[in-house]
This record gives structure tokens, C-alpha cells and sequence, in this order.
């Protein structure tokens, strides 16, 4: 018998005993006593069961949701990236509305860590990261960390115009950012490449091409010179 199947027997037990007493039977006053005695103690070991069990949904909750956060950024990662994706897609679909996936690097990162040591570089990520999110503001819209220096960006309901005045945003606020480095090719401070691709959704979509789409565009941005964001049409294998 488990702690709350007992604490339900010695319950209706003593209630019994309270009907017999109050119907003029006879009944064990002592016998009550300890039912109730035995009652109280089951109800504070519940107690500290509900307690304990409390705390470990807490830990669990809090664990699962670390799961979904970068540890040195503080945004999204890679794995909530995916798994939302799924959900935007699925809800997206049913009025085929636009979405815009961004996917970005920092130029010249690995020379940026080999001149200034990882903690600038880490402490460069986390000010690439803030200034992301001041140029993404919406709601829905979001910035997660994909590995190492690379970001991916997703803008439901945005169009190309709507990813174009976004990227354009960010170019010019990493800049404006203004973390020297003197390794970089194409500037004097901190910058980034970025590709983009802009979708009409569809529930036959995959995550993988949309994110190739983009990775394809980051790729030409960074042959024609980085510093910049190539835009490409999405295209389906499957269409």
C-alpha cells in the first residue's frame, strides 16, 4: 500500500468511526484517537512528499528550459531553433504566408581568437548577440546561436523587403558596434557576412533547405568580399 492509498484508508477509517458515534453507536474513543494520531503524522510525511516532488518538477522544468539556451549568449539555440521551426512551418503553411531565414557569420573570427585570445572572443559573440537582438524586435521573430560565431534569424511574415531592411540593419550595427580588429580583411573593426532567403510556405517544407538556402547566401557573401548580405531565392527539390 502506497503512503496516499493509506492516508485515504485511515481517513474514511476515522470518518467511519465519526458516523457510528454520530448515528448512537458504539465506538472506541481510543481507537479515533489513534486514527487521528496516525492521520496527522501520514498528512505531514505527505506533505514533505508534495513538497520534494514540487521542487523536482521545478528542477526538471528549469532543466528543460536551460536545454533551450545558449550558455554563453543567453538566446536560443540550436535545438529550440530547430523545433520551433517546425511549429512556424506548420503554422505558417495553412495561409502560406512569407517567412525570411537569415543565417550569419563574424568575418574572420577564428583570426579574431587566434589576435585577442577566446575570452575577447567570447565577450565579442556576446556583443555581436546584442546587437542582433536590438535589430530584431518583434515578438515571434528569433535570434538563436547556431554553433561557434554562426546566428541563424527567423522573421515570419516577413517578406524580401522586410529581410533586406533587417540585414541591412545589422550590417550597419555591428559596424557602429565598433570592436577593433585588426585581423579582419575588410575593416578595421568587427563584422559579419550574412546570407538570406525569403519562403512562401508550404507544410512540405524542410528545415534543412531553408537553412541551406541561407547557408548558400552567407557563402557568396563571403566570396564577394564579406561585409555584406546576399539574398537568394528559396528554391524547393521537391516543387
Amino acid at each position: 500500500m502506497d503512503l496516499f492509498e493509506k492516508e485515504q484508508n485511515t481517513y474514511d477509517n476515522a470518518l467511519d468511526h465519526v458516523n457510528d458515534a454520530q448515528r448512537g453507536a458504539s465506538c472506541s474513543f481510543m481507537e479515533f484517537e489513534l486514527l487521528t494520531k496516525e492521520y496527522g503524522r501520514l498528512l505531514k510525511r505527505l506533505r514533505r512528499v508534495t513538497k520534494f516532488l514540487d521542487k523536482t518538477v521545478g528542477d526538471f522544468v528549469d532543466l528543460a528550459d536551460k536545454a533551450h539556451y545558449d550558455s554563453l549568449t543567453g538566446i536560443h539555440n540550436r535545438q529550440f531553433l530547430e523545433e520551433s521551426l517546425r511549429q512556424i512551418i506548420k503554422k505558417l503553411s495553412r495561409s502560406g504566408s512569407m517567412l525570411s531565414i537569415m543565417f550569419l557569420d563574424v568575418d574572420f573570427f577564428k583570426q579574431y581568437n587566434d589576435t585577442y585570445g577566446h575570452v575577447a572572443g567570447d565577450a565579442c559573440l556576446v556583443s555581436v548577440t546584442e546587437t542582433l537582438l536590438r535589430c530584431v524586435t518583434r515578438e515571434n521573430d528569433i535570434v538563436a546561436r547556431y554553433g561557434g560565431d554562426e546566428f541563424i534569424v527567423v522573421l515570419p511574415h516577413t517578406d524580401e523587403r522586410g529581410a533586406h531592411v533587417t540585414a541591412i540593419r545589422m550590417l550597419e550595427s555591428v559596424i557602429e558596434r565598433n570592436i577593433p580588429h585588426r585581423k579582419n580583411e575588410v575593416a578595421d573593426c568587427v563584422t559579419v557576412s550574412i546570407g538570406v532567403t525569403t519562403i512562401k510556405v508550404k507544410h512540405t517544407h524542410k528545415i534543412a533547405d531553408y537553412i541551406k538556402r541561407a547557408d548558400e547566401g552567407l557563402y557568396m557573401s563571403k566570396q564577394n568580399g564579406r561585409n555584406r548580405y546576399t539574398f537568394l531565392k528559396f528554391h524547393n527539390a521537391a516543387e
